[in-house]
C-alpha cells in the first residue's frame, strides 16, 4: 500500500503489542472504565480466548502496530486503532478483512461510545438491540449491531 500501511494476520508473539493497541485505545475512549483489568490481564485475554478462538489481524505502520481486529464466525470480537491514527480508513481496512470472510456479523459497542458507533453504522452495520448493561461486566449501557453481505 502506498501510504506505508501493511496488514497481516498476527501471531502469538504479537499478542502483547495487540493487548497494548487494545489497552491505549479502551482508556482514551472510554476513560470511565479504564482500569477494569490489570495489563497482565489483557495479555491473557489476547494471546488465550482471543488468539484460540478469532483470526486476529493487525495493521502496522514502519513497523509498529497501530490497529488490531479479533473475529470469528459471524462477529467481530475487537477493533481497536490507537486514537492519534484513528480517521486514516485503517479500521476500514481491517473490517473489510472480517467482511470478506464472513457474509454476516455481529459485534457490541458501548452506547456512549458514540466515535464507534458512528465508524459501524458509516461501514453499514445495523443497531438491532439496546441493553442496559447489566449482562457486560461493566454494567455499562451497550448495543448490538449486525451487518450481512448484499447478495
Amino acid at each position: 500500500m502506498s501510504d506505508g500501511l501493511t496488514c497481516r494476520q498476527l501471531a502469538l508473539a504479537d499478542m502483547e503489542a495487540a493487548s497494548n493497541v487494545f489497552r491505549t485505545t479502551f482508556h482514551a475512549r472510554l476513560p470511565w472504565l479504564a482500569g477494569l483489568h490489570k495489563p497482565e490481564e489483557d495479555r491473557a485475554f489476547w494471546s488465550g480466548y482471543l488468539f484460540s478462538n478469532c483470526a486476529i489481524w493487525g495493521s502496522t505502520r514502519e513497523g509498529e502496530l497501530i490497529g488490531v481486529i479479533a473475529f470469528r464466525q459471524g462477529w467481530v470480537d475487537q477493533l481497536y486503532i490507537l486514537p492519534h491514527m484513528q480517521g486514516q480508513g485503517i479500521g476500514s481496512r481491517l473490517l473489510y478483512l472480517a467482511k470478506a470472510s464472513h457474509a454476516r456479523l455481529n459485534l457490541w459497542t458501548f452506547q456512549k461510545n458514540t466515535g464507534a458507533r458512528h465508524f459501524y453504522e458509516s461501514q453499514g452495520f445495523e443497531a438491532v438491540r439496546e441493553t442496559d448493561g447489566a449482562d457486560n461486566e461493566q454494567y455499562e449501557p451497550d448495543i448490538l449491531y449486525s451487518w450481512r453481505r448484499c447478495a
